[in-house]
């Protein structure tokens, strides 16, 4: 596999009783790159990002994450992959009964060796990265949605991952804070020097972030290409899907 992939897909195929949500999907995702994943409803884009971080095993197919075949490893091979992967889900997923702070150690506590100082300067840096210094000792009831999802980034990014798996990030905000949440997304990206996949709905979010977008539809990889492309394709369906979206833009 060529030094420049940080994720290969080869021939994916992924179903459940009486629904084939992926079939025969194939891409790569060069190093530092950012893919944008679009599709309706139940079209397996969250599937995929599980299958990659080996949440979920696919009927067929190969799955490479920085030359590693994550399919066919060890759980002691994978969790070693995944502790180079950050995974921010759609409801952000903090323990409630945790601090932020508490939040922000368990990654770090669990799958590494830091001493406190490591771990309070980790925290320090990683809020005022997401701007949230002054949350470090709230609970997650204590948050905003807009506050849950930048502590939900921050606690993926505090192992300075090689790749991000974002599934709907920007979803149930409004859209100011959509907005902030992207550019906050690719500016970390940035500074951290990653690579990212991101599951989204929202063009938007997609116009601010994707280097590249692949759309799917009836379990395939349907088109893909620059946003630019896909919003201005002559597709009715592609037409359909992104017209909503350029209403809510206007």
């Amino acid at each position: 596999m060529a030094d420049n992939i940080a994720v290969k897909v080869e021939n994916l195929t992924k179903g459940f009783p009486d629904l084939k949500v992926l079939e025969n999907i194939s891409f790569d995702v060069e190093t530092g790159e950012n893919l944008v994943v679009f599709g309706k409803s139940g079209t397996g884009k969250s599937v995929l990002l599980k299958c990659i971080i080996g949440l979920m095993k696919p009927e067929a197919g190969r799955i490479f994450v920085h030359g590693a075949d994550v399919l066919n490893i060890s759980i002691k091979e994978l969790n070693e992959i995944r502790k180079n992967i950050g995974f921010l889900f759609q409801g952000a997923a903090l323990y409630d009964s945790m601090s932020v702070r508490q939040n922000l150690e368990f990654p770090l506590k669990r799958n590494f060796s830091f001493t406190q100082k490591e771990i309070d300067g980790k925290i320090d840096r990683t809020l005022e990265l997401v701007s949230l210094s002054e949350a470090v000792d709230k609970m997650p009831s204590e948050l905003s949605g807009g506050m849950k999802k930048r502590i939900g980034l921050a606690r993926a990014i505090i192992t300075e991952p090689q790749l991000m798996l974002y599934d709907e990030p920007t979803t149930g905000l409004d859209p100011i804070t959509s907005k902030e949440i992207s550019e906050l997304i690719i500016n970390l990206q940035n500074h951290l020097k990653m690579t990212s996949i991101v599951v989204t709905h929202d063009l938007m979010c997609a116009k601010i972030i994707a280097d590249r977008a692949i759309f799917l539809r009836d379990a395939k990889i349907a088109y893909e290409g620059d946003i630019e492309s896909l919003t201005n394709s002559d597709d009715k369906f592609l037409k359909n899907f992104f017209s909503f979206d350029l209403i809510k833009e206007s």
